[in-house]
């Protein structure tokens, strides 16, 4: 079902749209804490070390391609908002080349630079091997993330996000049934976890082509539109390439912070596995609905509906607000508890760390919330530069202080987890900041080139 959010019940829409995308990923969060279950239950703490410092690492890749379909994503919205569909299929055809190189570059280039990689990660000796093994298999499915993404970002550009949610629902089950045969049956250790994740990804980026290609024939590409446009690839690239910086920078600030978690041994990176997985599971759905809320202000910001787009930043930052606080105090509340389900609760040592850390995280989630709204919105006026720079205050505030407050005796492994919170809310008071004066002087002004 496709959304035309440039009309209707602004509330209504937001929340149609966005409700498939926030079942999505916490599909995609409830596979990675069930790869993390079986891995912490079955492999051991060194192999969980190994897989969560993995995912740290394929999240930061992942980013370079999901910034860059979500750029893309952003000029089709636009197009679709104003109607130009030729220009959109154009825009189609070129930025799915321009993306497909680069992942194919990515790709090599990740396996030629493993060493390096694992280098710069600090990972401990007992937890190389493991990780090594483990990404070599991994690295396998970048091509199939792309295609995914791909699709499905152009699927969420015309409103449609059920589609995309049904190809990562049978992925995120498969994936499941795969771990769990591949691991304790099979006895293939971390490998076995890989190659169920590699499996599964493909299976959602063919099926999502397959269904493209069958079902979106408003969307097909045909000869006449596969030509090179320069002002086309100039507005993509625009939004495509400092999209994809603020997510990569983002990512690459956590992939940072990882080296310095590994730099505290396995019980910590145990825990950071776990904890992590709990933490993204529980704010998932405000970056989702945050996603929702670019493609609904490109929309409008295409069909040049100002005043809309305000209605629904207000309506956008009460959702938020209430979800975040629910949200909040339940992971306060069931730290523990949510610990013990990674984690044997005969290793307190591993638990009390990541009980530290979710309730640290989670006191803050509105500050995470707003900032994704923030990104949505300035990359869908067509303004991704603002996303870099919030992105860089907040990522650039994290891991200096993490660096910083973790050196001192007293503060320890905690300062890592403190400076989380304070990179949201410095990002968040200039986002808000630009906002307000960008609209008193009327800078954002409503545009599309035809």
């Amino acid at each position: 079902m496709n959304y035309d959010m440039t009309e209707g019940n602004i509330t209504k829409n937001l929340f149609k749209f966005a409700f498939p995308l926030m079942v999505g990923n916490l599909l995609q969060q409830l596979y990675n804490i069930a790869d993390t279950l079986i891995v912490g239950r079955y492999l051991g703490e060194d192999a969980l070390a190994a897989v969560g410092s993995s995912y740290t690492l394929m999240v930061f890749l992942t980013s370079i391609l999901l910034g860059l379909c979500m750029g893309s994503s952003a000029f089709f919205s636009i197009q679709f908002g104003s109607r130009n569909f030729e220009r959109l299929k154009n825009g189609f055809f070129l930025s799915f080349l321009l993306i497909g190189g680069i992942t194919l570059v990515l790709n090599i280039g990740v396996y030629f630079g493993m060493e390096h990689i694992l280098w710069f990660l600090r990972v401990p000796e007992q937890v190389i091997e493991l990780m090594r093994e483990y990404l070599w298999y991994i690295f396998l499915g970048l091509s199939a993330t792309f295609l995914y993404n791909y699709f499905a970002s152009l699927l969420r550009a015309i409103g449609n996000s059920v589609v995309p949610l049904f190809f990562l629902g049978i992925s995120a089950i498969v994936n499941i049934g795969l771990d769990l045969l591949f691991v304790l049956v099979f006895t293939w250790g971390v490998k076995g976890a890989a190659v169920a994740t590699v499996l599964a990804q493909y299976l959602s980026g063919i099926g999502i082509l397959i269904y493209y290609w069958k079902k979106c024939a408003m969307l097909r590409v045909e000869r006449r539109h596969c030509y090179w446009d320069g002002q086309v690839v100039k507005d993509i690239a625009g939004l495509s390439v400092l999209t994809c910086m603020q997510q990569s920078i983002m990512n690459f600030g956590i992939l940072m912070v990882q080296g310095l978690v590994n730099s505290f041994g396995p019980v910590v990176m145990a825990a950071f596995a776990a904890a992590v997985k709990i933490d993204s599971f529980a704010y998932s759905p405000v970056q989702d609905f945050g996603n929702a809320f670019s493609t609904y202000v490109a929309q409008n910001f295409g069909a040049g509906k100002k005043d809309r787009i305000n209605q629904g930043m207000r309506s956008a930052v009460i959702a938020v607000f209430g979800f975040c606080f629910i949200i909040s105090c339940l992971v306060c509340g069931f730290a523990r508890p949510l610990m013990e389900i990674f984690i044997d609760h005969s290793r307190m040592d591993i638990i009390t760390v990541g009980v530290e850390y979710l309730r640290i995280e989670a006191a803050f989630y509105f500050g995470i919330g707003l900032l994704f709204l923030l990104y949505g919105y300035y990359r869908a006026v067509k303004k991704p530069g603002m996303s870099v720079v919030l992105t860089i205050i907040s990522l650039g505030t994290r891991v200096i202080l993490a660096y910083l407050l973790s050196g001192i005796s007293w503060i320890g492994v905690k300062g890592i987890w403190m400076a989380v919170p304070i990179g949201w809310g410095l990002a968040d008071l200039v986002g808000v900041g630009y906002l307000i004066y960008s609209q008193k002087k009327s800078i954002f002004t409503i545009s599309i080139k035809h």
